[in-house]
């Protein structure tokens, strides 16, 4: 995208003595890299970490279910995955599901405010991103009024998640609309694996609170389950002047998990929740006015799952949720059932044969005001879709093709349809390449459907417009190239690498008048870039594992000087680096470092400098039942704004320095 006009010199946000602390990074990484050494008598005669517990051949050997709906190895995956494992998320200190997203490749994330983030893939950054769909054990927290996540609410005991598996690049043919950029599939523990008691307690010095407790048991040889509480209190972090924002929230949830397995053959899980959660926040409109939101909700789901043999089973799946919002001018009320059957077959020697049938329906009531409009107020929407892959083995255990589609029937656009064609080839026992080609669409929302807005201002063009609903507005479509190389020998290294490029039709945009606009299909273009991934273990008891991602985005809009694309192409880092480092010393003793940086973001109206970050933690495990975590966020600067401004009258926060200490108890 090139453009003629010179846009006037933007307000720089995050300037620092560049010499400084450039130092300061070549100390840490030297660091990072002596510091083991140099300490490597403690762990010669009395290592008893977790470091070997689990091997680099077991880790690139991970099973995961969310990129062909059936269990297999990250190794025979034709897709850029990543994984997230409980034990990657105990060392990285991370306090909530977003900042353990952080490690992800190709995952761009950024806090806004106390409770809000922005969280994507390969691009399209902010508070509400659309192209990614988020699941929690299969379950769709997407919102569907909106086209977007709220991070705040999903949430568990972090101790009970099984892993996080993250799809980079669309999803769309087995699980539809929506999976555009990626998927994310956040996958609990079985309850088995959950047994006795566990509580923690998370203190920090921004006067953050979070308190957890959880209880598993079992009802003979066949059934497990377990039930946990939790509780979140965090203050509000300041503005841009480095003031406090007087903001806040807290949230309370409970929930529980059964297992059982009544034969050898069958396996029931039922799952739910409940939360209840309480922020207030500020708003100019020119003037100061505190909001205060309110949302809380529950969700059930059951699961029962046949297992016929090694490579036929069937699944079927079905949930309801509710989900109610209030604010000073809008509330909702959203009610949703979902239905889902899947049947896995072998066909021949040669073919894998996995279909699929699923219907949802969202019963939502939406109250505005007289500058936030729905007409009609209540509506029901039905979804019907079908689903069918078949993975071919071209050469057995060398090279498979997987083709499939997703259909689906919406109540906006009708009939999308959503294919994928996948080639894995296998070379040598340590070698996978693969290529991908794929579409997925983006279904149309309420908002840009039935929501009047009124008197809104927009971040990037002066004035004050009254924004109309659109009913002719369509799905966004991508189409979608990807390859990649995974390395995953026996020696203690690996290495993931992918490309991609993305090719966009008719994104959203809101086409303005002098007063007045419209939701439109008014935007293009394209994007390309690439994620690497390393894992190394230099020594048993130190590993070092090493990401980064390039992205680039061309996008064009009608609009002169395409005002509103470079704005969305400014809200997304070109570059992104991390590198964790995990060493286990004598006594349960642990040391980790996780150094980030993030490439400059810049729109038309701001600039927030690029910036590198260190999280560092202590952690000791007294005894089997004790452990104790000190752990020190944003170590390299006072504060830092992750994110520019995205509303108008909605400042994003600056995220402080900060340090906690968690104690968890085991019985």
């Amino acid at each position: 995208m090139t453009t003629e006009t010179r846009m006037p010199e933007r307000p720089r946000v995050g300037r620092r003595r560049r010499t400084a602390h450039r130092r300061l990074l070549l100390g840490l990484l030297v660091l990072m890299l002596v510091l083991p050494n140099a300490l490597a008598w403690s762990v010669k005669d009395a290592f008893a970490g977790d470091l070997t517990d689990l091997s680099l051949e077991d880790l690139m050997a991970i099973e995961i279910t969310t990129l062909s709906r059936k269990s297999q190895r990250t190794t025979d995956t034709a897709a850029a995955v990543f994984v997230i494992t409980p034990e990657d998320i105990r060392r990285s200190g991370a306090t909530n599901i977003p900042e353990a997203l952080r490690m992800v490749p190709g995952l761009q994330v950024a806090r806004i405010s106390a409770d809000q983030w922005a969280i994507s893939s390969r691009g399209f950054n902010g508070f509400f991103s659309n192209k990614l769909l988020v699941l929690v054990d299969g379950r769709s927290v997407y919102n569907t009024i909106y086209a977007g996540v709220f991070w705040n609410i999903q949430d568990t005991v972090l101790e009970d998640i099984a892993r996080i598996e993250v799809i980079r690049g669309p999803g769309a043919s087995l699980w539809g609309a929506n999976a555009v950029n990626g998927v994310i599939n956040i996958v609990t523990k079985p309850a088995g694996d959950t047994q006795g008691a566990l509580v923690s307690a998370t203190g920090d010095t921004e006067g953050g609170l979070i308190g957890a407790a959880r209880y598993g048991g079992a009802w003979g040889d066949s059934a497990h389950y377990r039930a946990y509480v939790k509780h979140v209190d965090r203050d509000g972090i300041t503005n841009s002047t480095g003031e406090d924002n007087d903001e806040g929230w807290n949230v309370g949830r409970g929930g529980g998990r059964l297992d059982w397995q009544p034969s050898s053959q069958d396996s029931l899980t039922l799952l739910g929740d409940y939360f209840d959660s309480e922020s207030k926040f500020v708003v100019s409109m020119p003037y100061n006015y505190r909001f205060y939101s309110e949302h809380r909700g529950h969700n059930l789901l059951g699961r029962w799952q046949r297992t016929f043999s090694p490579s036929s089973d069937l699944i079927l799946q079905t949930y309801y949720s509710l989900s109610e919002m209030s604010l000073d001018i809008y509330s909702e009320r959203v009610e949703t059932f979902d239905l889902d059957f899947q049947h896995r077959f072998g066909l021949g020697r040669r073919q894998e044969i996995i279909w699929g049938l699923g219907w949802r329906q969202s019963e939502s009531l939406l109250k505005g005001s007289i500058i936030f409009h729905f007409d009609p107020a209540q509506r029901t929407d039905q979804l019907y879709s079908l689903f069918a892959q078949d993975e071919i083995a071209l050469w057995p255990e060398r090279v498979s093709l997987i083709m499939g589609s997703k259909f689906e029937k919406n109540d906006y656009t009708g009939w999308e349809t959503q294919p994928t064609a996948r080639l894995r080839w296998t070379p040598g026992e340590n070698h996978t390449l693969w290529a991908a080609v794929s579409r997925a669409v983006r279904t149309p929302t309420r908002l840009e459907w039935d929501a009047t807005l009124t008197q809104i201002s927009l971040i990037y063009l002066d004035g004050v417009y009254t924004i109309q609903a659109n009913k002719q507005f369509t799905s966004e479509k991508l189409l979608a190239y990807e390859a990649g190389y995974r390395f995953h020998p026996k020696a203690g290294i690996g290495l993931d690498a992918a490309l991609f490029y993305n090719a966009y039709d008719d994104l959203r945009i809101f086409d303005l008048g002098p007063s007045d606009g419209i939701t439109a299909n008014g935007m293009r273009g394209n994007t390309y870039g690439g994620e690497l991934a390393v894992d190394w273990y230099p020594k048993a008891w130190w590993r070092l594992q090493a990401a980064c991602s390039h992205l680039v985005m061309n996008l064009t809009d009608t609009y002169a000087n395409d005002v509103i694309s470079r704005f969305t192409e400014g809200q997304n880092p070109a570059n992104q680096f991390s590198l964790r480092s995990n060493m286990d010393f004598a006594h349960g003793l642990e040391l980790d470092l996780w150094l980030r940086y993030m490439d400059e973001l810049a729109d038309p109206n701001q600039t927030l400098e690029g910036y590198w970050n260190l999280d560092a933690r202590i952690g000791w495990r007294a005894s089997a039942h004790w452990s104790f975590d000190l752990v020190g966020q944003n170590l390299l600067d006072d504060m830092q704004m992750e994110f520019p401004q995205e509303f108008a009258g909605m400042e994003s926060a600056q995220v402080e320095r900060g340090v906690y200490f968690r104690v968890t108890f085991r019985f």
